[in-house]
C-alpha cells in the first residue's frame, strides 16, 4: 500500500498534470469505488463543471479539491492516476475517467479495486470518515517528543502497532515503521510505553528524517508503485531493513531477519533492534 511519501509523489505530479482543467464528464466503470454520496450518479453530476483548483495530502489521502467540492481519495494497495489524450488507448482495470474539456482525461486504474473516493462539500471533509479520526501528520508541529509520550504511555500495545495506527499518526505503514524503528534501534515487540524519553526523541527525529528522505527520492518502488508519471521511486535504494531479509545489516554485518509483529511481516537487524525483555513494563 503506498505510504505518505508515496501519496506525496503521485500529489506532487498530479498538481502538474491537471491543476486547473474543467470536468466535462465522469464516468465510473466500478461504482463500488465511489463509497459518497450514493447513488453514483450524485457523484457524476456534482463534480461536471467543476475545475481542479489544488490537491491536498492528508496521511495516505488524496484531496481533490474543487469550487465546491473536495474529492477524498484513498489509493489502497493498487490504486494509480494516469492523464491521457480521450483517444488513447483504455488500459484493463481502468474504472474511473474524469474527462476533461480539453479533450484529455484522468483516468484511475485500480487492478484490486481495493481503492475509495468520497465527494464532500467543500469545507465538510474533515467532519466525518475517513478523515475526521486521523491524527497528526508527521512534519507538523502537532507531532512532538510530548505527544508521543502521551500516547506512547497509555497503551501497552506494541510500538510498530501504535505507530501503524493512523489514529496516532497518519502516513506511516509497513515499510516505514520498519525502517524508522531500525534507525531509531528499537524493537518492534517493544511495548510503546516501557520507551524511554530518550528513545522517544530519536524516535520523532527519524520518523521526521526518514519519511522526508523518502519523499525526496519518489518513495519506494515496491511492486508496482509508479507516480502519476509513470516514474518509479528510488527510496528503496536507502531500505535498510525492509525487504532485506537474508542480507546483511549495513551498520553492523549481522543478517536480517523477518518476524511478525502486530499481524505484519516485520523486518528488523537482531543485533542493532535489542528483543525486549519478557516482563518489560512502563
Amino acid at each position: 500500500m503506498p505510504e505518505l511519501p508515496e501519496v506525496e509523489t503521485v500529489r506532487q505530479t498530479l498538481r502538474q498534470l491537471v491543476l486547473g482543467k474543467e470536468i466535462k464528464k465522469v464516468i465510473v466503470y466500478w461504482p463500488k469505488i465511489i463509497k459518497k454520496p450514493e447513488p453514483v450518479e450524485q457523484f457524476t453530476d456534482a463534480l461536471k463543471g467543476e475545475i481542479i483548483r489544488e490537491i491536498n495530502r492528508r496521511g495516505k489521502f488524496l484531496l481533490f479539491e474543487f469550487d465546491h467540492y473536495v474529492m477524498v481519495s484513498h489509493l489502497r494497495m493498487e490504486g494509480k492516476y494516469q492523464l491521457n489524450a480521450k483517444m488513447d488507448e483504455m488500459e484493463p482495470h481502468t474504472h474511473v475517467i474524469f474527462q476533461f474539456t480539453d479533450d484529455t482525461e484522468l483516468r484511475y486504474k485500480d487492478v484490486r479495486k481495493f481503492g475509495t473516493m468520497h465527494l464532500f462539500k467543500k469545507g465538510t471533509e474533515f467532519d466525518s470518515l475517513p478523515l475526521s479520526q486521523l491524527g497528526p501528520e508527521p512534519f507538523s508541529k502537532e507531532l512532538t517528543v510530548s505527544y508521543l509520550k502521551k500516547v506512547f504511555h497509555k497503551t501497552e500495545r506494541k510500538i510498530k502497532a501504535v505507530l501503524l495506527d493512523q489514529k496516532v499518526i497518519v502516513g506511516l505503514g509497513n515499510i516505514y515503521v520498519d525502517e524508522v524503528l531500525f534507525r531509531s534501534k528499537i524493537h518492534p515487540e517493544r511495548k510503546a510505553n516501557s520507551l524511554s524519553s530518550i528513545e522517544i526523541q530519536t524516535l520523532q527525529n527519524e520518523i521526521i528524517f526518514t519519511l522526508r528522505e523518502a519523499v525526496e527520492k519518489g518513495g519506494s518502488t515496491i511492486r508496482s508503485y509508479v507516480n502519476s508519471q509513470g516514474e518509479m521511486g528510488m527510496f528503496q535504494f536507502n531500505l535498510f531493513v525492509y525487504g532485506q531479509e537474508g542480507e546483511k545489516c549495513k551498520n553492523c554485518g549481522e543478517t536480517i531477519i523477518k518476524i511478525k509483529t502486530a499481524g505484519r511481516g516485520t523486518h528488523i537487524c537482531p543485533s542493532c533492534q535489542i528483543p525486549p525483555i519478557h516482563n518489560e513494563s512502563c
